[in-house]
């Protein structure tokens, strides 16, 4: 500031001795004509309008600099509170709070009648109690055969309240342009229960495996939902983004928008809700392509380790082979109000279970206890609800899935609704029945029953509609249906129930969501309606059997026929 007043004195000195000296030599002696009068006058006026502009100059050069100075401190204030930030805190965390009410009401369970339960307790040959397989197979198969196998009892069951808490700490950094960090933990609990452990009543979601630990409800511990860096580069015209860790595999397209937040992971909902470990190889394909959004990402991921922790890990009869999952990402189309992504699945050496926790109703064993070579199968009651740990105990084939998501918004044409699609297609091989006991009692394998193992199509159609509503306001409808062989990977999807686009059958789903406080406190209302067609929906095992067909034998454990269920939710997210 100083230096520019000084300049500005040393300017304006300058301008008076340049019209002192013009005055004192450029003066003649004696007087001058009329005309040279007049010229002189005109120079005078010009050096003075000089002097004018120079004066304005400075003085905008003035204001200028004391605004820069004002700029240069407010920015220093930030680096250095940035730099701050950089020192003490690497990473920065945000939460998560939802607190969940819900009220679910069961519809026409079918489950088999006592006499057909307890004739698996019974000695055999009145029971099947201590009979071979090959005694209990030939049993069944003459009860079927003489129609001597009854129908399932059907009942309701109802829960009028449930409340449930979901904490997510999301953590995120950045080491530099090129590498950064992110994970999340997670705590999801129903009020009054922290075991983390369900009663097996043939769902996927009752057994607590690495899949689903943090995505379904598993008590009051803190779990690792993801954690994985990503590293960016750019390939020539094309970046890339290589990422490693445990993936953000759940809550994928287009479930954010019931959720009422970013895009949660990166497989479509509609084939992979599922937390797994694994790799992922992104290619930025928009600048070379000329295609907006256009993108092509490489997936890769561990479902199951076969050789360690398992009872069979270093034995050498050991059969049970790791799963692998592989499969791509392609972002056709992505302009930011519309987008085409098409998601492919492949797993190799599907198991007939992941190794989890789980409260059995009944315990199966195998014995040769008389020596003949055939073991024989013994039942047990478990009346003291003991905690049973499960693994898999063969290989029963792979899977195959495909998946489209059409989103678009229509601000633009009409109004601010968005509106998805997204056909799907699985397939499935089977290559062995399962050597599990339960499993092999019946012949199950890869969606295949009494040793009947074929090759099987499945498909699934997803859509949904979100309109805008009064002061900011959401209303959405969704509604999903599934084949008689649809499977896809979508167990830790969360619901109380079961995952809703695992379901063969059809889902109506109705939500109002309203906003507090932007998104970062909201209120969610709705309503879910189940009406399942088939037997055994999100589960690999056995053939599913229409529900109006069942018999004893294949409501062994529970079949769900229809749900109805509200809820109500707040969350808050920082």
């Amino acid at each position: 500031m100083k230096m520019h007043k000084q300049y500005k004195k040393k300017s304006v000195f300058g301008v008076v001795m340049v019209v002192f000296l013009f005055l004192l030599v450029g003066v003649p002696s004696q007087s001058p004509a009329s005309d040279d009068v007049e010229e002189l006058k005109q120079q005078l006026q010009s050096l003075g309008n000089m002097m004018k502009t120079v004066q304005q100059k400075l003085e905008t050069l003035e204001k200028q600099n004391a605004s820069k100075d004002e700029e240069v401190k407010e920015m220093d204030k930030r680096l250095n509170k940035a730099e701050m930030h950089t020192t003490t805190d690497k990473i920065s965390f945000g939460a998560e709070l939802r607190t969940q009410g819900e009220s679910i009401h069961y519809q026409d369970i079918q489950m088999a009648p006592a006499p057909i339960i307890n004739s698996f307790f019974a000695p055999y040959p009145q029971g099947f109690n201590g009979a071979t397989l090959q005694q209990i197979q030939q049993a069944m198969a003459g009860m079927q055969a003489s129609g001597m196998v009854p129908p399932p009892d059907a009942y309701d069951a109802d829960n009028d309240i449930i409340y449930s808490s979901r904490l997510r700490l999301n953590m995120k950094a950045v080491v530099n342009s090129h590498l950064d960090f992110a994970g999340r933990l997670a705590a999801y609990k129903i009020w009054g229960d922290s075991t983390g452990v369900e009663f097996y009543q043939g769902s996927m979601g009752d057994v607590t495996f690495d899949g689903n630990t943090s995505s379904l409800p598993r008590g009051d511990a803190l779990h690792v939902e993801r954690a994985y860096f990503n590293y960016k580069q750019d390939l020539g015209a094309i970046p890339i983004n290589f990422s490693l860790g445990r993936r953000p595999s759940t809550e994928g397209p287009p479930m954010e928008l019931a959720n009422y937040s970013l895009e949660g992971g990166s497989p479509l909902a509609t084939l992979i809700n599922w937390q797994f470990d694994g790799a992922s190889l992104n290619f930025g394909l928009e600048d070379v392509t000329g295609i907006p959004g256009a993108a092509f990402k490489l997936c890769y991921g561990v479902g199951f380790e076969g050789d360690w922790g398992n009872s069979f890990s270093l034995t050498s009869t050991a059969d049970v082979s790791d799963v692998h999952m592989f499969g791509f990402i392609a972002t056709l189309f992505d302009n930011d109000t519309s987008s085409a992504v098409l998601n492919y699945a492949h797993a190799w050496d599907v198991t007939d279970g992941f190794t989890g926790i789980t409260v059995m109703p009944f315990i199966i064993s195998t014995a040769d206890t008389n020596g003949d070579g055939n073991p024989e199968y013994y039942f047990d009651p478990n009346k003291g609800g003991y905690i049973s740990r499960l693994e898999p105990s063969s290989n029963i084939g792979d899977w195959d899935a495909l998946s489209l998501l059409l989103r678009t918004n229509l601000s633009e044409r009409f109004a601010n609704i968005d509106v998805f699609l997204a056909p799907s297609w699985s397939h499935t091989s089977p290559s062995q029945i399962s050597k599990n006991p339960y499993y092999q009692m019946l012949g199950q394998g890869l969606l295949s029953s009494n040793g009947d193992l074929q090759d099987q199509n499945g498909y699934s159609v997803y859509a949904g509609v979100l309109f805008p509503m009064p002061y900011d306001a959401r209303l959405g409808i969704e509604y999903n249906w599934g084949s008689q062989y649809w499977f896809n990977f979508t167990g830790a999807e969360d619901s109380l129930v079961g995952s809703k686009l695992a379901a063969r059958g059809q889902v109506f789903e109705g939500y109002y969501i309203q906003p507090i406080y932007k998104d970062n406190f909201f209120v969610k209302l709705g309503g879910q309606y189940y009406d399942y067609d088939y037997t055994g929906s999100g589960n690999p095992m056995g053939e599913p059997v229409k529900i109006s067909d069942a018999t004893a034998f294949d409501t062994l454990n529970a079949v769900i026929d229809k749900v109805w269920l509200g809820y109500l939710s707040a969350t808050i997210r920082f």
